[in-house]
């Protein structure tokens, strides 16, 4: 397991080995399967395997291709689905005993868009209880001793050991780019676009679907198919065939963010960002440092008021009916939320709304924010992680993306997060990441001799 994946442990080269022939869907399905008899019985990845139902897909979308029928570069790609999202024939539990056998009838709207595209639809990966902050049982592929981070933990551990090539999260605090981070992969928090469809909602106000895979490049056709993205290289789309996603045109504008982004991270994590930024400078990106935009902690504070009091109201009549099925520290927050008053809630909102339109002027024509994806590595299994450098974003509704640039001493992943600053600039986002991931392997290998993977 490596922290810069080899070509063929990505998507980008699966899709250009099963489009020329050189692989079948069947065969990467059936490297996904062994990994997960290899790693499961330690990492608890899963909720259910639909092993039957995933080798069905995999012989059909192979008969397709020998047809001439190639969907795209997710055709033949097996994904983990996180255990919010409905998939038609399998549970939707949400960490939650008694809907165990809450068999859903169709697909959720991003898994149905997904399957459309040629994804195999491997199996329901762990959340947390309610997707929050109640240790799950998955345990982190790098030390088994350390938090995969939550709520995504089992879509984060899975990919990062190749059970699956990609998976879907969701995040309403730090949850995509948290896991990510501590697992070693990349992760994609798009702009906030209301709720989705068959994703059961934590917070309608700040919930967000997304995506986690080995690569920026992977990501971006994720996006793709998921959420109807257009793609960094429509060229590929043109000429039929999978393509590396496009270098961007030249390096990205970056603001790298002082003040409590830096200064509350953990001296590993500064130091790895900071030799981060070293790199994509030499490698000939603007990386202007500018004082702390916001007030994190009034950030924080507002969006814990948002989320506890819409968590509550959701689950008003549900903890009465299941006392003893709740775990501590949802039912906390469950608690907590229903002690905030309707006029704490409307300033709230009304906060988060002058923010999402906001435009920050000391940005200085920055095209993306630079800031650590946590406080720092795993911390131990008792704990999901901090998610306080991811809130602000889940908040304001601005993209994320994140992706792994070193290893610790202790052989720990630390990762970096990009962060547009403004709505809907995916795209934007989604190019400087490539271009900043690729400065960086490159600069990683180099120091290797050359060597594929860290």
């Amino acid at each position: 397991m490596g922290l810069f994946p080899n070509e063929h442990e990505t998507i980008v080269g699966v899709a250009r080995e099963i489009q020329t022939g050189a692989r079948t869907c069947m065969q990467v399905l059936e490297k996904c399967l062994d990994r997960i008899e290899e790693w499961e019985p330690r990492l608890k990845a899963w909720v259910v395997v639909d092993r039957m139902g995933a080798l069905e897909q995999a012989e059909q979308l192979d008969l397709e291709l020998a047809e001439g029928v190639w969907r795209g570069p997710l055709h033949g790609v097996p994904i983990g689905v996180k255990d919010l999202y409905d998939v038609a024939g399998l549970p939707t539990a949400v960490g939650f005993a008694p809907w165990a056998k809450s068999i859903a009838s169709t697909d959720a709207q991003l898994v149905g868009a997904l399957r459309s595209q040629g994804a195999i639809i491997l199996g329901k990966t762990v959340t947390t209880q309610f997707a929050w902050v109640d240790p799950p049982a998955t345990r982190n592929p790098w030390n088994l001793e350390r938090t995969p981070g939550g709520s995504s933990s089992g879509s984060s551990a899975a990919v990062a050991c190749g059970m699956c090539l990609a998976a879907l999260g969701s995040q309403t605090g730090g949850s995509i780019i948290r896991p990510a981070s501590f697992c070693g992969v990349a992760g994609l928090k798009p702009s906030y676009a209301g709720p989705s469809a068959g994703l059961f909602p934590f917070s309608p106000r700040l919930d967000h679907p997304g995506l986690i895979a080995r690569s920026v490049g992977d990501l971006q056709f994720l996006h793709e198919g998921a959420f109807g993205g257009r793609s960094l290289d429509q060229a590929s789309r043109e000429k039929n065939r999978p393509e590396t996603p496009s270098k961007a045109a030249r390096p990205p504008r970056i603001a790298w963010l002082q003040g409590a982004f830096q200064e509350r991270a953990e001296p590993v994590a500064q130091d790895g960002v900071e030799r981060a930024v070293r790199t994509l400078r030499t490698a000939g990106a603007e990386v202007n440092p500018i004082p702390d935009l916001f007030d994190l902690d009034e950030m924080i504070e507002l969006h814990r008021t948002i989320m506890a009091h819409e968590a509550s109201m959701l689950h008003a009549g549900m903890v009465g009916r299941y006392p003893g099925e709740y775990q501590p520290r949802i039912r906390a927050l469950i608690e907590e939320g229903r002690r905030i008053s309707d006029t704490a809630y409307w300033k709230a909102l009304q906060y988060q709304d002058a923010l999402r339109t906001q435009v920050y002027e000391a940005c200085e024509g920055a095209e993306v924010l630079l800031m650590p994806a946590a406080l720092g590595p795993a911390p131990d299994c008792s704990t999901t992680g901090d998610p306080i450098f991811n809130s602000p974003w889940s908040l304001s509704g601005w993209p994320a993306v994140s992706f792994p640039i070193e290893l610790t001493a202790e052989g720990l992943p630390i990762a970096v997060q990009l962060v547009a600053p403004r709505l809907g600039d995916d795209l934007l986002m989604l190019r400087a990441g490539l271009w900043c991931e690729r400065a960086i392997q490159d600069a990683s290998r180099m120091e290797q001799g050359g060597t594929d993977a860290t």
